[in-house]
């Protein structure tokens, strides 16, 4: 049962990190002088900033949500996390595949996925699980191996590690556009078009160059990855005892609900 679960964890991370920042990312690699008006860098130094502040962040809110050309919405997450593995958010697999709640504070773990989720997810026990949680929490340790794939998931430092490890994957041409805004920010867009697609990225054009969305568009895909709440902590509360179920003690049940 964790394996499946787990497993489609992880493919979702892949499949957003794909088109974000492997073989989409306008990141690029190499030093960058300071300037305190970021609009007047060349394309490759903007992007060079915009890498740089993502890799010194310690905390940050993660959104995606589209499709990456399947026809059928791809996994969406909406996710605060930082570099000591601490995470609050929920993930939604899509298609109505089943969404869950995920949190991780410390060396505990807690997930609670819908009805759709272990229904399509287990098929055969699901529902019984589902009876068993009854709305709560599905709880663990964070070195738990059947929940392995979402602890990394849940870890800045290997979404970072990520970015880092693909800085120089600069094919295609970089253009910088106008300063503009988004959602009420001030930004300056930046495309690069490779293999068909479109792929821009959104820097802060005051304060500090985060980067503040990553789009991939073409004739099939159109995803979005947006980030936020930079260095701002993730949520302390954890799910109380009464709303918590010991995963060892859930995957021992027999098919009868309490």
């Amino acid at each position: 049962m964790t394996g499946r679960l787990i497993g489609t964890r992880q493919a979702a991370w892949a499949a957003v990190l794909a088109v974000g920042l492997t073989s989409g990312s306008v990141i690029g690699g190499g030093a960058a002088r300071a300037d305190n008006d970021i609009d007047t860098l060349s394309a490759q130094q903007i992007a060079d900033h915009s890498r740089d502040a993502l890799l010194g962040v310690r905390s940050l809110h993660l959104s995606t949500h589209g499709h990456f050309g399947s026809g059928n919405p791809a996994p969406a997450l909406d996710l605060t996390l930082d570099r000591d593995g601490n995470c609050n958010g929920s993930l939604d697999l899509g298609n109505h595949q089943g969404s869950a709640r995920i949190v991780k504070r410390g060396n505990d773990v807690w997930v609670k996925p819908d009805e759709d989720f272990w229904k399509n997810q287990v098929p055969g026990r699901g529902s019984a699980f589902a009876a068993i949680l009854n709305g709560r929490y599905m709880k663990s340790s964070a070195d738990d191996p059947r929940l392995r794939g979402l602890v990394n998931g849940c870890d800045l430092k290997t979404f970072q590690k990520l970015v880092s490890d693909n800085a120089d994957n600069d094919r295609g041409t970089l253009n910088k556009g106008r300063k503009t805004t988004l959602d009420g920010a001030s930004v300056v867009p930046l495309t690069r078009l490779r293999d068909g697609r479109t792929l821009t990225l959104y820097v802060a054009a005051t304060g500090k160059p985060y980067p503040l969305r990553i789009t991939a568009q073409d004739g099939r895909a159109n995803a979005v990855m947006d980030f936020s709440a930079f260095d701002k902590p993730v949520p302390t509360a954890t799910p109380p005892p009464d709303q918590s179920f010991d995963i060892n003690a859930l995957l021992s049940r027999t098919t009868t609900p309490v």
